[in-house]
């Protein structure tokens, strides 16, 4: 578990995402993987890395609602979907063909 992140103030989650999905982006076609974890994640080689740590951050969330720490969770949560979108970058999907995906399961 990482250090929680103090003074959390709400945001608006559609802003964040695409900001947060930007960033994963411009480090994915310019950071070197020396110097970004982004940038390492996404190498051919780290693909398992990759997939270990959507394991593990799932897995983190789980115990946090266990234990039923509200602030645990949604740190957690935090680094899951941090990492999805590091899988979306990866494989080609973008933020809009997400919402797309979410949107047909609702109708």
């Amino acid at each position: 578990m990482g250090v929680r992140t103090a003074n959390v103030q709400d945001g608006n989650i559609g802003e964040t995402l695409e900001g947060l999905a930007a960033v994963i982006h411009e480090r994915a076609a310019s950071a070197s993987p020396e110097e970004s974890y982004t940038a390492r994640l996404l190498t051919p080689e780290k693909g398992d890395k990759l997939l270990s740590k959507l394991a593990e951050e799932s897995s983190e969330i789980i115990m946090a609602c266990k234990d039923e720490d509200h602030d645990h969770i949604r740190y957690e949560m935090g680094d899951l979907l941090y990492h999805m979108l590091v899988v979306a970058e990866k494989y080609g999907i973008t933020l809009n063909e997400l919402a797309g995906e979410l949107d047909a399961r609702r109708k």
